[in-house]
């Protein structure tokens, strides 16, 4: 099979555990690239935080960025956004105060979180920080509420980080039967991604074929999350992480090795080694132009 897009998630997939891009990765990729295959990021990081990574591995295609609802190349011209409305914002913030929970709205330009001082929220405060780029400031509020009662805003995303399990259940279960506006994903333990309705990063990528006029079997999708599942079900090749969730690895048609073992640039030698560049293939006629 010819393959012409290769979609892969960033954390838990691109990274190592310690945040970094190692050598072989960037290298496959760079390879990969330079034979004419649409290489692209899908992730559930805001748009800044995505393009660092893709400047690191010189990528300059659209990037599917938090869960799907915005997608662009470059900030000020994307090429699809879908937002949760500035009152279902405030109101699903208010609702979720009632929680013991971090939140934080996810903008394209900046982030803003309700301010927390235990240890835990600082461990959650510290990720969050190394998941977004330098330029990507956050504002932490007392009382989000209040904030957005001065200054609404409609974020493509809401992340909900909560103390227990049980409470993360309870909210996901209210949030979906009182507001038909948005979809709640779980994306990892305690963790809630709250989106528009209808985003998600298949769609996200499915508008990138369409635009480019490719088709599901020549697509290949390397995951490793919960979320990257419906994308690892659809797509020509499925691939999971050596590390990823187990009902990824289940679905998967070929897993990988995992991040320590460069599991993304032993996938890449695998199935991309012998093939020809798309440009000689469409020369050939083995591709249609």
């Amino acid at each position: 099979m010819i393959y012409r897009l290769l979609a892969m998630n960033i954390d838990g997939t691109i990274l190592n555990e310690d945040g970094k891009i190692n050598k072989q990765t960037k290298e496959a990729i760079e390879y990969v690239a330079s034979k004419g295959v649409y290489v692209m990021l899908v992730t559930s990081r805001s748009f800044p935080s995505a393009k660092r990574v893709a400047k690191a591995l010189k990528l300059e295609s659209f990037l599917v960025t938090h869960q799907g609802a915005y997608l662009a190349n470059e900030m000020d011209k994307p090429l699809l956004v879908k937002r949760i409305p500035e009152d279902i914002t405030y109101d699903v913030v208010r609702f979720l105060e009632d929680f013991e929970c971090d939140i934080r709205l996810l903008h394209e330009k900046y982030a803003l979180a309700n301010k927390k001082e235990s240890d835990q929220d600082l461990v959650i405060k510290g990720f969050w920080q190394r998941a977004t780029s330098l330029s990507y400031s956050t504002k932490y509020v007392e009382s989000l509420s209040e904030e957005l009662a001065g200054n609404p805003a409609e974020p493509p995303k809401m992340e909900v980080s909560f103390a227990n399990e049980q409470d993360m259940q309870d909210a996901k279960k209210a949030i979906e039967s009182m507001y038909f506006e948005v979809d709640c994903l779980v994306s990892g333990p305690q963790k809630l991604e709250i989106v528009p309705n209808g985003a998600s990063k298949l769609k996200g990528v499915l508008y990138v074929c369409d635009r480019l006029g490719i088709h599901r079997e020549e697509v290949v999708m390397i995951g490793s999350g919960l979320d990257d599942l419906p994308l690892v079900q659809w797509a020509g090749l499925g691939v999971a992480m050596g590390n990823a969730h187990k009902e990824v690895k289940r679905s998967a048609d070929w897993i990988t090795r995992d991040t320590t073992e460069n599991g993304v640039a032993y996938m890449i030698k695998e199935h991309f080694r012998k093939q020809q560049p798309i440009d000689f293939l469409k020369k050939m006629n083995v591709i249609k132009k």
